[in-house]
């Protein structure tokens, strides 16, 4: 896939490298999510197929080839959400999802603030540090079973310690 970005210019789509050198980076995806993407690539026509010259080598493109139109783009969106019975929301707020999702399912915020791109992992923390608390209890949990084994009764693995020292 094509690592760089894209642009909107009044004469069309303007594809070019990263602005900097750290918006540059690799995004692990899901196998789901790559076998999705290699079917729709894969049931494509090719330029040949359908009369048209494709510019670039996009998954999602037009019936013609060339790169979607960003209006296009949100209005089949809006329409998507609509027929799922979903509350308007901008296309953008996806990426806050998986991010979300991502600390929910305890992936490490350093992974989640690259996969961002943020310039630190304490700018990761505070906008979704909302989700930390109902990860808490778990997180307790986890370190309790590493301390005290899988027995669902720990108090059998606690030693008690004398708390006065024996007169010498």
């Amino acid at each position: 896939m094509y690592a760089g970005q894209s642009s909107i210019r009044r004469a069309g789509w303007l594809f070019d490298d990263t602005k900097r050198k750290r918006s540059r980076r690799v995004v692990k995806l899901q196998d789901f999510v790559v076998k999705a993407l290699t079917s729709l690539r894969n049931t494509q026509s090719l330029a040949s197929d359908t009369g048209f010259q494709v510019e670039h080598d996009l998954i999602f493109r037009s019936g013609t080839g060339s790169p979607l139109r960003q209006r296009n783009v949100k209005h089949e969106f809006r329409r998507l959400l609509e027929v799922a019975g979903i509350r308007p929301i901008r296309l953008y707020d996806l990426r806050h999802t998986a991010a979300t999702l991502a600390v929910a399912a305890g992936v490490s915020v350093k992974v989640i603030s690259d996969q961002l791109g943020h310039a630190s992992i304490s700018f990761t923390l505070e906008r979704y540090s909302h989700v930390l608390p109902s990860i808490q209890d778990e997180a307790a949990a986890k370190v309790e079973r590493m301390l005290m084994g899988s027995s669902p009764d720990a108090s059998t693995h606690i030693r008690r310690v004398p708390t006065e020292h024996p007169a010498p």
